[in-house]
């Protein structure tokens, strides 16, 4: 016995020496799957293996459709992210939501305020085009943010920037309840739909200028008010040259119902908005609980703050501004997908597959309108994100993003088109005819949309 533990004594001082020496290779064996594990991680999340490519872009063969995609190049080549970052969605998004844009320029304007028809006073900023358009018209863009935006968000800044440099005089809606400084004068917000406001801002910019031609460009929600508001009448597309949504879910019924899921995160998009419009709302506070007419009371301002999505925001807040009996009849009558197929003028819709944002499923809806409507095209990114659409070499983006650059250049080919077409006068511009409008609206019928 006493040989057997002198024997295994031995035989453990011996060994001793050799695993010392063996862990320095265990420990960077270690060291080297961490790092591998790691990188791969990222290449995941970051989608690096992801080569950049051309907008997926729907349309049908048209005369003015084969002209845009020879005058847009953007459209046609690669759209190249920043390298690092660039090719993920999130990142892009937070990008966007944090910071807006770098190397944000101020331009100046002067901001206008509009009395409404029931006490609401709405606002837009007006700034001048810096020189004259490429074609010699008068040429007004009646820009529309998103949630909860207004015209001193970064990338609203940067985007009027570029159009003013462009030729293009710009009239920038700010949401009703947006701006800090500014308080209600009755006892609702902006909505996801309500157009209002924006078509205020289009009459006054109308009535003011009686020469110029409008170019619509709407952002996110914003998207969905311009949309809604270009088929809601006719009359509404008098003067507009064409139309420009990016990044916008077209159905806010379906959006909602995926916007509960934890994919690509989208429930906690969903809180971290929920939040920021938890806080616009309760800063206007006394205001909404002060009016003797206003449907909003203590009560509802209690489960609003209880409210961990925006649905139950919409259900508890929202939909009381307007009277909807339910909120299902509140996302019906606010999504523009009931309008949408009643727009005639040219209407490029923008958006981004990574978007974690706008779920995948919500865009047949423009891809159908590109199929079934001779005056759509629907560009659909790889990379993009939420707004970002960020463009740079390795990991600083450039002031300009591809979207800024795209409706930009998409404007600028509609009205060259326009001019070749209608020489003396483009204002008195025809729409397309009543036959594509009530074909096309019994397509879309059909279609369920």
């Amino acid at each position: 016995m006493v040989s057997l533990v002198d024997s295994g004594g031995g035989g453990d001082s011996g060994g001793i020496p050799a695993l010392g020496s063996e862990l320095p290779a265990m420990f960077d064996g270690v060291k080297m799957a961490a790092v591998a594990t790691v990188l791969y991680v990222l290449m995941r999340c970051l989608n690096l293996k992801s080569p950049p490519s051309p907008p997926e872009v729907s349309h049908q063969d048209t005369p003015l459709t084969r002209y845009l995609l020879k005058c847009c190049p953007l459209l046609t080549k690669e759209y190249i992210p920043p390298l690092l970052w660039g090719k993920s969605g999130h990142i892009q998004t937070a990008l966007y939501g944090k910071v807006g844009r770098v190397s944000t320029p101020t331009p100046h304007g002067v901001r206008k305020l509009l009395p409404m028809h029931d006490g609401a006073t709405a606002s837009f900023d007006l700034f001048e085009a810096l020189v004259r358009h490429c074609t010699g018209d008068d040429i007004t863009m009646v820009i529309c943010p998103g949630f909860g935006n207004h015209s001193e968000q970064n990338y609203i800044r940067t985007f009027v920037d570029h159009s003013q440099r462009r030729g293009y005089r710009c009239a920038v809606l700010n949401h009703l309840g947006a701006l800090p400084d500014m308080e209600l004068t009755a006892p609702r917000m902006f909505t996801y739909g309500c157009t209002w406001e924006f078509a205020a801002m289009v009459s006054y910019v109308k009535q003011a200028l009686p020469g110029t031609l409008l170019v619509v460009v709407g952002f996110s929600l914003g998207g969905n008010i311009v949309c809604k508001f270009l088929g809601e009448n006719p009359a509404n597309q008098e003067r507009v040259l064409c139309c420009v949504s990016v990044c916008q879910g077209y159905n806010a019924l379906r959006a909602q119902e995926t916007f509960l899921q934890w994919d690509q995160c989208r429930r906690l998009y969903n809180f971290v908005l929920a939040e920021r419009l938890k806080k616009l709302i309760l800063s206007h506070r006394e205001s909404l609980l002060a009016m003797t007419s206003s449907n909003i009371s203590d009560g509802d301002l209690n489960r609003l703050c209880a409210a961990t999505s925006l649905a139950q925001i919409d259900d508890s807040i929202m939909r009381k501004f307007h009277g909807y009996n339910s909120l299902d009849e509140y996302y019906k009558q606010e999504s523009c997908v009931r309008y949408i197929n009643k727009v005639t003028v040219p209407l490029l819709l923008m958006n981004s597959s990574d978007d974690p944002l706008v779920h995948r499923s919500l865009l047949t809806i423009p891809r159908t309108l590109s199929e079934k409507m001779p005056n759509v095209i629907f560009a659909l990114t790889q990379h993009g994100g939420h707004l970002g659409f960020f463009e740079g070499a390795v990991l600083f983006p450039q002031p300009l993003t591809w979207m800024d650059k795209v409706i930009v250049e998409f404007a600028d080919a509609i009205c060259h088109w326009e001019r070749g077409r209608f020489p003396q006068s483009a204002a008195s511009q025809p729409n397309l005819s009543q036959e594509h409008t009530e074909r096309d609206s019994a397509l879309f019928q059909s279609e369920g949309l």
